[in-house]
């Protein structure tokens, strides 16, 4: 299982030069990818946390793609719904390009209406649009030659298509994730549950005939305490991941570090294998 962890893209943590610094110390130990997240017009009654200040996802991800050499580069999650598909499309493409194909592209069908106001878009065809994205996506991604809208056009840079995973709660996301033959990235507060809905996500594939993808999971890890974290993360290791993403909260760019720190020397001293 590998373990991922979070960088905070929100907020007074979200400079360039803490985000540089914690990026640099995530890839020196080793770790899996760096995930971050997305909002695009948080509302004056909601910013508590982040103070309303959120950087684009792409945007940060190509930045930190120089900063870095090795480790993966991921959303957790990028709301389609909120981009048009086709430059959306040409970002991917040309951020795993330039990254040197370590993208891992973890997108969702969002939720918060005042971002769907903001946008001007219907809450309610999020999950039509989301669809609409995807194929396209998956459509450029595979042939030189595309067409939308009835307008056939060459699309380049075309590297190899990073990974996506379905953001959401099962059954929903799981019935996405096979019909576009990704994975599903949920959030995980209880291994126990995670067991049971990777169960479904076995069978709803089997029923589709075919194989489910693989599961990336995010969750919170009680750092503060190691036992209880060594106990939480060995549960996680024993399920079918091929991910653990950890949330990390943290004010400071010390603090960042010194989780980052804990939680290598847990992974290493208790799962048995590095991160």
């Amino acid at each position: 299982m590998k373990i991922g962890v979070t960088l905070r893209n929100m907020g007074p943590q979200s400079t360039p030069d803490i985000m540089a610094e914690g990026a640099a110390h995530a890839e020196a130990l080793a770790f899996d990818s760096l995930w971050i997240t997305d909002h695009i017009a948080i509302p004056p009654d909601d910013a508590e946390g982040s103070g309303g200040r959120y950087t684009d996802p792409l945007t940060t991800l190509a930045w930190l793609a120089g900063k870095t050499q090795t480790i993966g580069l991921a959303t957790g999650v990028m709301i389609l719904p909120y981009r048009p598909a086709l430059p959306t499309a040409k970002q991917v493409a040309t951020l795993q390009e330039f990254s040197g194909e370590r993208l891992i592209l973890g997108v969702g069908v969002g939720w918060m209406d005042a971002e769907f106001k903001a946008l001007g878009l219907n809450r309610h065809r999020r999950g039509r649009q989301t669809d609409e994205v995807l194929a396209l996506i998956a459509d450029c991604f595979s042939n030189p030659i595309v067409e939308a809208h009835g307008q056939p056009f060459i699309f380049d840079p075309r590297p190899e298509p990073p990974p996506v995973y379905i953001g959401g709660r099962a059954p929903h996301a799981l019935d996405r994730a096979i019909r576009f033959g990704h994975g599903w990235l949920p959030m995980a507060r209880d291994p126990s549950t995670l067991t049971r809905d990777i169960a479904l996500f076995d069978q709803k594939a089997k029923d589709a005939g075919t194989t489910r993808g693989p599961v990336t999971a995010m969750t919170g890890l009680p750092l503060h305490d190691e036992v209880a974290a060594s106990e939480r993360l060995a549960e996680f290791a024993a399920l079918p991941l091929d991910r653990l993403v950890c949330a990390l909260r943290y004010d400071t760019i010390d603090e960042y570090r010194r989780q980052l720190d804990r939680l290598k020397r847990i992974a290493d001293e208790h799962i048995g294998e590095a991160p």
